[in-house]
């Protein structure tokens, strides 16, 4: 019998994860990765447990499977109780300021002028114009300056940010260019914080900034932080999501048809691709203390990996979890986390998401993918395509 193997960082898992996510939950629910060094967690209740008991798997050592330098235990998803409880006060403050029905015609905006560009088009690379309109929407929710105040290109934003969330396959680690994009993000986050107090506005980094609850604020660094895993985890997390969404009903024409004929079929359309195709697909934790979990012992110290991506396919779950079916309805995914690290987001990029598709099938309701096999990013953490060239022919 051949030995199994399960490498996060591997182009083959980036491509299809789903049956090794298979041999795992079925054989190896809990399974030690040589080659990631940590532990791997497969089944949808373990997942689930292990998110809601961050005393014995916890965040403060980094929640990235590549933990970018000096980020964690500092930010609302790389700390722990009671810190992440008042980073998270703070933050749903901020969050809670910024009128999320105010943010509607902004965002429908944007999009009728990035999608509006597609009229007529034969054939597109989805990525180009998913890539505008999710930084031009966390720019302006954010309130990065644009227009005339503009510090850089918007564009130059985007390629910093997806940087910051790739690794290296050959090292298993972040290399030289990753850390030299998050450096850029949080110099050009310093400057758009230095702006922001200088001149507060109705927007989530003046709120960060500002953010106050019986007398305490967020320090400096937890601002500079903030901002800058926002923006990392904005622009990669909406675009990840709007390209997977955009690669299922281009894969599954019956489900791209309904949501066509019927646009009040996205938001269940949307849920149902967060579960079958999260892009956020595998976090980790430490243990802090020895835990037993199906005949294996997990030892003080090791890491461990929650595979969000795994636990959505979990047919302990989910009944028939490998068909992608927009009626399903699938409560309780993980496509945006879960437990106390369940992301803050979720209003906005749902709102983006149906905006945004709701006027590209208005300018483009027939496509389907161009190729079989696509190039994916190489990021043990999030999963999308580099490229999803899309044609509009029947």
């Amino acid at each position: 019998m051949t030995a199994f193997h399960f490498d996060p960082y591997s182009p083959a898992v980036d491509a299809d994860p789903f049956p090794y996510y298979q041999r795992l939950r079925d054989e190896f629910p809990c399974f030690w990765s040589e080659e990631a060094q940590m532990w791997i967690l497969s089944r949808y209740q373990d997942i689930v447990s292990a998110g809601q008991d961050w005393q014995t798997y916890s965040s403060a050592s980094g929640n990235l499977m590549t933990e970018l330098p000096g980020r964690a235990g500092s930010t609302l998803g790389s700390s722990d109780p009671p810190k992440h409880d008042r980073l998270r006060g703070l933050i749903q403050h901020a969050f809670m300021k910024r009128n999320l029905l105010a943010l509607e015609e902004p965002i429908r905006a944007v999009a009728q002028e990035v999608f509006g560009q597609l009229k007529g088009a034969r054939e597109f690379d989805f990525k180009d114009v998913s890539a505008q309109f999710t930084v031009k929407v966390l720019m302006a929710a954010l309130g990065l300056p644009m227009g005339d105040e503009a510090i850089v290109d918007e564009k130059i934003v985007r390629e910093n940010a997806v940087l910051m969330v790739q690794s290296d396959a050959r090292t298993r680690a972040k290399g030289p260019e990753h850390i030299a994009a998050f450096n850029w993000m949080k110099d050009y986050a310093s400057k758009v914080i230095a702006m922001r107090r200088a001149e507060p506005r109705n927007d989530l980094i003046s709120n960060f900034a500002l953010a106050e609850i019986d007398g305490d604020r967020l320090d400096d660094n937890e601002v500079l932080l903030t901002t800058t895993t926002l923006i990392m985890a904005g622009v990669e997390s909406l675009g990840g999501f709007m390209m997977m969404f955009a690669y299922n009903l281009a894969t599954y024409d019956e489900a791209r048809q309904a949501v066509v004929a019927n646009p009040a079929l996205l938001p269940d359309a949307i849920e149902e691709s967060l579960r079958f195709n999260t892009s956020a697909q595998r976090f980790r934790r430490r243990l802090m203390k020895d835990v037993e979990l199906h005949g294996q012992t997990m030892k003080e110290g090791d890491f461990v990996c929650l595979a969000y991506g795994s636990g959505n396919r979990d047919e302990r779950q989910y009944p028939n979890p490998d068909v992608y079916d927009i009626t399903r309805k699938p409560r309780g995914h993980l496509g945006f986390g879960g437990g106390v690290h369940a992301c803050l987001g979720t209003a906005i990029a749902r709102l983006a998401v149906k905006i945004a598709f709701e006027e590209f099938h208005l300018v483009v309701p027939q496509y389907r993918r161009v190729a079989d096999q696509l190039p994916w990013m190489p990021s043990s953490t999030f999963r999308s395509p580099l490229v999803l060239q899309l044609s509009t022919a029947a």
